[in-house]
């Protein structure tokens, strides 16, 4: 065990017995602000500590409640009682994780460290509770003669199987060693995503002679600027946040500046200072230990039993049955730049990796005379706000006002009350939009509380989308979007939808709580509305003229949907397949995580292989996120997602009816009923991949 941590827990217990005696702890006292807001502006970093042993102590008293209850083992005393306990510590919980991704610091990545122990042991004491999984399987062998409702016998059924699939069937040696092994990974998964974060922040290009911005667009080289006077440097600074890193390898003339940033970001945490190459092995060690101390062969058979997909080889045939006729599509489109690359002045026989985004970027400007400048003046980020909500008034007749008065975890946070149309309180909506330091990469949907109803009460959602968008310069009013972050804006705000329309009973079961491939239809389906002209009119308009978005350059947008769909979708594929590959093996493999990656990717590549590189060591969604055995889930939801918006496409995109439907049977549901079920009951039939392939416009022939 990591004597620094024991040590830093200690202090911080110290430090934290002063502060809860002098002063009232905030992340303690359920708030009186409108909607349950949380009191942004009185939590504290020295609040974080006191208030998870607080949490944790109440938690274990709830659940002690429940194991000494002298009466007979009931649904309500034991199931739905366990299921309301530890309020405060989820409380807790909901604001602290949110902010260690979205506004962190050094004290809070400690905290993260020292608090680890604490909520594992609470984890263990839980799960691993013989008493309480005596009274809950006791009531689930006689589950038959209760008479339950639907969600209550799901939450029994979850409730069992989440015991049994977290150790409570195992011996007691067995179980601390389930402890031990989850504590490591815990800690294990932490330090990679500090890593990552780290190696992100580490890397700066800075440019000084203005030679060198050839090709970049002025909104680029303004952010540059900016960015380099933050930092104190002279000239224009890029680093390797999105908006920098990808225009610049879209745009920028100099090949070898373009090398440079690419292996950069494409060498994250492989070795140095912030390396990841052991913690990848280690976490996938220590999860398929975990995984065969449960009875399963490998972690990817455990995580699958809970998912639509169910078993490792329905997730691996069903990535083939999308590679098979997606790979000869992108080979075709790499030839295809190619040719149009050596035509226009490229020198050598085959496009590199930082080659790739400058000359695709260049042909698709010259086949559809489109490119990421002619858009970006026309999608003010403050216009795209209003039509992304504008989009859920029509749709599902929620409105947003906005809520200056209620305090932010950061200057940049907007926070809006969502009503319906009858006026009823639906959530909180927070929204945190542009990169920081202390922000991770990315773009992800969030909750800081679920929707849920106890004693009668209900409790309605806060929920959050984080993106990292392109800044606004100064003098501008407003930022600048491009296309694909009004995609991503469409897809976040999606995941958001399935919170705030979440109606159910119990937390563990409404809004997002879903399986984790069923989880990405509600945001992947509003990426559409992204290429339908009728939306874009209603919102895009240049910024300094005012004008709406010609149609001709709608036209462009909707016309090169598909652009590069072949190469686009490997790329996914190969996210996936390695995924897979780490979480199926048996026993950890004694390659290095460079060469394991190489060689299990090398059948599906599409540009030569770059030394060195490596995407395991930076991918945040498998080794400190949730998607585990788990990332295949974005093509299975956009086969949903496929199936299910051309059923908006044939009765109108802002159809009422079918939205009604979809609210009704996808986004209100949450997980009460099972997601193929649910999925049926939206569509009349089960979605098929050519759905997806058809929609991309590969062959499936």
């Amino acid at each position: 065990m990591n004597t620094k941590v024991i040590t830093g827990a200690i202090g911080a217990l110290l430090a934290s017995t002063m502060i809860s005696c002098n002063n009232t702890n905030p992340l303690l006292e359920e708030s009186t602000l409108f909607g349950g807001a949380p009191r942004f502006d009185k939590i504290k970093t020295e609040h974080y500590m006191p208030a998870f042993q607080e949490g944790v102590a109440q938690a274990k008293a709830e659940v002690d409640a429940i194991v000494n209850n002298p009466e007979e083992p009931t649904f309500e005393n034991t199931v739905e009682a366990l299921e309301y306990a530890g309020g405060t510590l989820n409380r807790v919980q909901g604001i602290f994780y949110n902010l260690l991704e979205a506004d962190t610091n050094e004290e809070l990545q400690q905290i993260a460290e020292d608090v680890t122990p604490l909520m594992n042991d609470y984890a263990m004491y839980v799960s691993l509770n013989d008493a309480l999984f005596a009274r809950i399987k006791a009531v689930f062998e006689k589950r038959a003669e209760l008479g339950l409702e639907a969600d209550q016998l799901k939450l029994l059924e979850n409730t069992y199987k989440g015991f049994a699939r977290n150790g409570a069937n195992l011996n007691a040696e067995d179980k601390e060693t389930y402890s031990a092994l989850s504590e490591q990974l815990s800690l294990a998964t932490l330090k990679f995503g500090k890593n990552v974060l780290a190696a992100t922040n580490a890397y700066t290009l800075n440019i000084t002679d203005e030679a060198d911005l050839a090709g970049l667009p002025d909104y680029l080289v303004s952010a540059a600027l900016q960015t380099a006077k933050e930092k104190n440097l002279e000239g224009w600074a890029f680093d390797l946040s999105y908006p920098s890193y990808g225009p610049f390898m879209r745009f920028s003339e100099k090949r070898e500046l373009r090398k440079q940033i690419y292996t950069a970001y494409n060498t994250r945490a492989v070795g140095g200072e912030f390396d990841n190459t052991a913690i990848v092995k280690e976490i996938v060690d220590l999860r398929t230990r975990i995984a065969q101390l449960l009875g399963y062969a490998t972690y990817a058979d455990y995580a699958l039993e809970e998912r639509m997909a169910k078993t490792p080889a329905t997730v691996n045939g069903f990535l083939k049955q999308l590679m098979d006729p997606s790979l000869p599509a992108a080979r075709k489109d790499v030839e295809t730049v190619l040719e149009y690359a050596k035509a226009n002045g490229f020198e050598d026989n085959e496009l590199k990796a930082w080659d790739w985004s400058f000359w695709s970027e260049k042909y698709k400007a010259a086949t559809y005379t489109l490119s990421e400048s002619d858009l970006k003046p026309y999608l003010q980020l403050d216009n795209c706000i209003e039509a992304v909500l504008g989009l859920a008034g029509k749709l599902y007749g929620l409105k947003f006002t906005e809520r200056p008065d209620l305090p932010v975890y950061h200057k940049d946070v907007k926070v809006f009350d969502v009503t319906d149309e009858t006026g009823r309180h639906m959530a909180l909506f927070y929204a945190d939009f542009f990169p920081r330091a202390s922000k991770r990469g990315g773009a992800w949907m969030t909750s800081f509380t679920d929707q849920y109803i106890k004693d009668g009460v209900e409790h309605r959602p806060l929920i959050s989308i984080v993106t990292n968008f392109s800044k606004p310069i100064e003098g501008q009013k407003s930022a600048l979007i491009t296309h694909d972050e009004l995609e991503t804006f469409l897809h976040e705000f999606g995941h958001a939808l399935h919170g705030m329309l979440a109606e159910g009973r119990y937390p563990s079961m409404t809004g997002t709580s879903v399986s984790r491939d069923f989880v990405e239809l509600p945001s992947q389906i509003m990426e559409n509305w992204a290429y339908e002209p009728e939306y874009l009119q209603s919102f895009a308009r240049h910024y300094e003229t005012g004008e709406v978005m010609p149609d001709e350059l709608i036209q462009k947008i909707v016309d090169s949907k598909n652009y590069l769909a072949g190469y686009l979708q490997v790329r996914q594929l190969h996210f996936g397949i390695i995924d897979m590959a780490w979480h199926s093996q048996s026993s950890i493999t004694p390659m290095g995580t460079v060469e394991f990656e190489k060689q299990v990717l090398a059948p599906y590549a599409v540009l030569p292989d770059v030394e060195g590189t490596c995407i395991s060591t930076s991918i945040t969604h498998l080794f400190s996120g949730g998607y585990a055995a788990g990332y295949y889930s974005y093509k299975w939801a956009e086969v949903l997602e496929a199936d299910a918006f051309a059923l908006f496409k044939e009765q109108g995109i802002f159809n009422r009816e079918v939205a009604g439907s979809f609210r009704e049977n996808i986004l209100s549901k949450g997980s009460s009923a099972d997601e193929a079920e649910l999925y049926r009951n939206f569509r009349g039939h089960d979605p098929q991949p050519e759905a997806l392939l058809r929609k991309l416009g590969i062959s499936t022939k």
